[in-house]
């Protein structure tokens, strides 16, 4: 089976720009929401965080504003978003690691749910943590993959969109 060949340097910078467009729209979109919602349940970090993290996105955006506009410090613009994003996304779930809040999760427990807690031998307090902790370390693990993959995905993209814009 013959192997592909490699992406024209100018198929490479259309791709990187579509999918810098759909990320940095996307994270500024969910963020908003996470921030707006935080702030009306009154957490003032998460509303906080969730400013940051809509701002990595813009920043995000402004990269391929840059790029749009011939100038390739915007693939720089497009890691360093991705960089505070991941870094955002970890000082939060430590910060909620470190300090849980277990109480709004109470209500969530039903009858049901603590009967079979305690044929299993578990206090509700314990299964709460366990569900909690769990949560933010995928959130945690999720966001390594997800943001560290964008950030290598542009960094290795770099040098073809340089080539491409300088071909232009």
């Amino acid at each position: 089976m013959m192997k592909a060949p490699p992406l024209l340097p100018e198929e490479v910078f259309q791709r990187v720009l579509r999918l810098a467009r759909f990320d940095g729209l996307s994270v500024v979109l969910v963020a908003s929401i996470c921030a707006v919602l935080a702030a009306s349940m009154g957490d003032r970090i998460g509303a906080g965080i969730g400013v940051l993290i809509a701002g990595a996105g813009a920043i995000e955006l402004h990269g391929v504003t840059l790029l749009r506009h011939s100038d390739a410090r915007g693939m720089t613009w497009l890691i360093n978003s991705q960089c505070l994003i991941l870094l955002g996304m970890l000082g939060y779930c430590a910060l909620r690691l470190a300090h849980p809040q277990l109480e709004p999760l109470r209500a969530t427990v039903t009858d049901e749910m603590k009967q079979q807690l305690d044929v299993i031998g578990w206090t509700v307090d314990q299964f709460l943590e366990l569900v909690y902790r769990v949560t933010y370390l995928a959130v945690s693990f999720v966001t390594v993959l997800y943001q560290g993959g964008m950030a290598i995905y542009y960094f290795r993209r770099r040098d073809a969109v340089t080539t491409a814009l300088t071909e232009v």
